[in-house]
């Protein structure tokens, strides 16, 4: 039987990203929920909501999987990861964070596989291979 996550969470300003990633993740038939917020702000917030809730049994369900945009207004993906290193602690489980970029710059990538948070660096857009990979990469034994 496939292995299929809880939860997958889309963090990313763009509309249209999101819409398109939600598609692709349907598609390839990986998690039974998938959360998407627009700001790293909100994602902060339902990781911690998600993940204090889980504790009390309640249905919010927390992200095995994140997928994070580096680019964003107010909070970019690295302030958010900052946050994270700091509320990790307190969380139920550590989901897998793949840094999603539309940059080619490779101090992005370095800098983000310098951060222990950080399981890859992939560049935009999402697709159903790239999803297949990394399920089979940690998720499957």
């Amino acid at each position: 039987m496939k292995e299929i996550l809880n939860c997958i969470l889309l963090v990313d300003d763009d509309e249209a990203t999101n819409y398109f990633s939600n598609f692709i993740i349907e598609e390839a038939d990986c998690a039974v929920h998938v959360k998407t917020k627009q700001t790293a702000k909100s994602a902060l917030n339902y990781l911690a909501d998600s993940g204090h809730l889980n504790q009390q049994q309640n249905t919010l369900p927390f992200p095995d999987l994140i997928f994070l945009d580096i680019n964003m207004p107010a909070m970019d993906g690295w302030e958010f990861l900052e946050h994270f290193q700091e509320m990790e602690k307190n969380l139920p489980t550590k989901p897998t964070i793949i840094m999603l970029s539309t940059s080619l710059n490779p101090d992005d990538k370095e800098k983000a596989l310098a951060i222990p948070a950080v399981a890859e660096f992939q560049n935009k857009p999402i697709t159903v291979e790239m999803i297949h990979t990394i399920m089979d990469k940690y998720f499957h034994p």
